[in-house]
């Protein structure tokens, strides 16, 4: 049976990473993006160069109706889909939660947390035995982000939780439901928060005295979709440095 995995978000940093991982695997990836063509065919093309197989579908995945069109596409050109990585998320600037409005705590939980929700509920429509999610939260669900960004680190609580209650939920199903936590990673989403040398900064505060690569998240991903992690789920994996 082929492996097919739908990466969402999965144009650039940790995303990006992880398909052309997965894509080295043999996995057939589905590479998710939002607005950013240019990046999405380019990484496509990169996988194709290395031998692998990979196709890029636009689609807002807090949107139900397009993640349903999203799901229909792979359905189209791959087939059921038997692999998941729940990647896509935002990040705002860097705010106390006095200055924060309900407007933009929304924003971020329909980007990071619906999309998560809709994505697991058609994979599940699909996905047989042996089957594997993984999702992306954070260290910051752990420690709070306070005075930086506190509405992303409760987007990854819920990531937590969800990621806890449906891999209970399909257990019996065969399928595995686990998460990984970056923490301190070089990637562009701290330059939207208004601090792009946020890693620097931070680096020494980590016992590793650095900042983690993308690659190492992905690494730790593609370990838990994997058949080597066949008696995991429901569990973290906290690439973090140790922090």
């Amino acid at each position: 049976m082929n492996k097919i995995v739908l990466v969402t978000g999965g144009s650039r940093g940790i995303g990006a990473a992880t398909s052309r991982h997965l894509a080295q695997e043999g996995y057939w990836v589905c590479i998710n993006y939002l607005q950013n063509e240019e990046a999405a065919l380019e990484l496509v093309a990169l996988i194709g160069s290395e031998g692998g197989e990979a196709i890029a579908i636009q689609a807002d995945v807090s949107k139900e109706e397009e993640v349903k069109r999203l799901f229909e596409t792979i359905d189209e050109v791959y087939g059921a889909l038997t692999h998941l990585v729940n990647n896509a998320g935002i990040i705002m600037p860097q705010a106390s939660l006095l200055e924060m409005d309900a407007k933009r705590f929304n924003k971020i939980l329909t980007t990071n947390v619906t999309s998560c929700f809709l994505c697991c509920k058609e994979a599940l429509k699909r996905m047989k035995e042996g089957s594997s999610i993984v999702n992306v939260s954070s260290m910051a669900a752990k420690l709070g982000s306070a005075n930086e960004y506190i509405d992303y680190a409760a987007s990854k609580g819920a990531i937590d939780s969800l990621t806890i209650g449906l891999a209970k939920e399909v257990a019996p199903l065969d399928i595995r439901v686990n998460a990984v936590r970056p923490g301190l990673i070089y990637t562009n989403i701290h330059k939207s928060a208004g601090e792009e040398f946020r890693v620097d900064r931070l680096k020494d505060s980590v016992p590793l005295k650095r900042g983690g690569e993308p690659y190492e998240v992905a690494s730790a991903i593609a370990y838990l979709l994997s058949e080597e992690s066949s008696y995991s789920t429901g569990i973290f994996i906290d690439v973090s440095g140790g922090r």
